[in-house]
């Protein structure tokens, strides 16, 4: 027997309906990003894990892993050594806008298992392992008050705040990343383009900007649509 489309709409909404603690800081989160003012204060978070992300990678590839800097503007830099060319290089520049959905995704399975303590714990010692590779004062404040505030909910808020907390940060990363890439695609759409991630992968592989840009989009998307079924959908 076929299934009717619009039941099984109406179900999934159903049940993202009765979870409200889930539903309520996803709301909160994509207010949070979709609004400028608020999206320009918070989005320092989302480049801590993309610059996290190149940093694994350059560590996990071999390479020497010199320093991040993080700015005002909310742009942010890794710095690394080893060859100019090669697999290695191209996993670092690949490993940024993928981070905070991936970490997004790794944290609402957490959260869906029960385990946003784990979230919060294990988001603030990598705060901890970041905070020792920053090189400017303005990271060093940015990692300080993300990783203090986690740290903070973690130990001492009751276990449904802790629960809200973890999840909305789930979100924000999720969501956050997913503007992340359209930024960058808007940016090279209008002309700004030499040094984004898609063009250093461009000169390296011979692949075009926008082919990464595109899968920067396509695993941004699976994560928030993998993340949306296990924290909203799943019965």
């Amino acid at each position: 027997m076929a299934t009717d489309p619009f039941s099984v709409v109406t179900a999934g909404v159903q049940t993202a309906l009765d979870r409200p603690e889930v539903l309520v800081p996803g709301l909160v989160a994509l207010a949070v990003v979709v609004w400028t003012l608020t999206w320009r204060l918070t989005r320092t978070v989302v480049t801590i894990a993309h610059e996290g992300g190149h940093a694994l990678l350059a560590v996990v590839t071999g390479r020497g892993l010199t320093g991040i800097r993080l700015h005002a503007d909310t742009s942010g830099v890794t710095h690394s050594t080893g060859r100019g060319s090669g697999p290695g290089v191209v996993l670092m520049f690949l490993g940024g806008y993928p981070a905070p959905p991936l970490l997004g995704l790794a944290g609402a399975l957490a959260v869906a298992a029960g385990h946003a303590d784990v979230a919060l714990w294990v988001a603030t010692g990598l705060l901890l392992v970041t905070l020792v590779h920053i090189r400017n004062a303005f990271g060093i404040l940015a990692v300080l008050a993300t990783g203090g505030a986690t740290a903070a909910v973690a130990y001492a808020a009751p276990p449904d705040l802790r629960t809200a907390f973890a999840t909305a940060v789930v979100w924000f990363l999720l969501i956050g990343g997913l503007r992340a890439v359209g930024e960058l695609q808007r940016g090279r759409r209008t002309g700004r383009r030499g040094n984004s991630d898609a063009d250093q992968l461009a000169r390296l592989t011979g692949v075009s900007g926008g082919i990464w840009a595109a899968l920067f989009w396509l695993l941004a998307a699976v994560a928030l649509i993998v993340a949306v079924w296990v924290l909203l959908l799943r019965s």
